[in-house]
């Protein structure tokens, strides 16, 4: 989680300026934050996420202690596919997170009906990214997202535009759970070889499998 410093500083005169920093990682803007408070000069400071939520020190220590039992070093991987003769979906989610010392993967599927193509199936996908990991608990840091569907991710970067109406529905409550979440996504378009593991979720769903598993990863793993 990057964090950016805003602080008051009392100048020798009694004057007051309003400093801020460049966006860190929250434990080193700590760091300096208590750095800057021994100076004796610090009349207010707060901290400021990407997502413009200002922290207190308190709220930012307390927010980092949960994260180290909480998901984090997140990278989630999401594909969808589309059967015209039967006009259903599949979409398929592997996440990777750490959370205790421990390396996990979860992996989940499902069958989706009211879908119109294999492009509206990889918005979808997406959208069931973030329902899988609100409910893991992700939240307030960076999370890597990749698929192979580079438009969907250009798109949420803000590289391409996005015309269609029912797309930009997609779009729109993609990126408001991930503000209401506090997530600072990472967007990182692959190769379909590279998607392989949520590509074959995808295909199971199409296939009527569903699956919803969690495994440990051993360092062999």
């Amino acid at each position: 989680m990057d964090v950016m410093i805003e602080w008051t500083y009392i100048t020798p005169k009694k004057g007051e300026v309003v400093l801020t920093s460049d966006f860190l990682p929250a434990d080193e803007a700590l760091r300096l934050a208590e750095d800057f408070e021994k100076t004796g000069r610090v009349k207010k400071l707060c901290f400021i996420d990407v997502n413009n939520v200002a922290w207190s020190k308190k709220e930012l220590n307390k927010l980092l202690k949960e994260i180290e039992t909480e998901p984090h070093d997140v990278i989630a991987y999401f594909d969808g596919g589309f059967d015209n003769d039967t006009s259903q979906a599949g979409v398929g989610v592997v996440i990777y997170y750490k959370q205790n010392n421990e390396q996990y993967r979860f992996r989940a599927n499902r069958q989706l009906d009211a879908l119109k193509s294999n492009n509206e199936a990889e918005y979808a996908a997406f959208w069931f990214l973030m329902q899988t990991l609100e409910e893991l608990g992700v939240h307030h840091l960076p999370v890597i997202f990749r698929g192979d569907s580079h438009v969907v991710l250009k798109q949420l970067a803000g590289d391409w535009p996005c015309l269609e109406d029912d797309y930009n529905a997609w779009l729109d409550r993609i990126e408001e759970k991930i503000n209401e979440l506090g997530i600072q996504p990472i967007y990182e378009p692959i190769s379909r070889k590279q998607n392989k593991e949520a590509d074959q979720l995808a295909r199971q769903a199409l296939e009527g499998q569903t699956i919803t598993s969690m495994m440990e990863l051993t360092e062999e793993g």
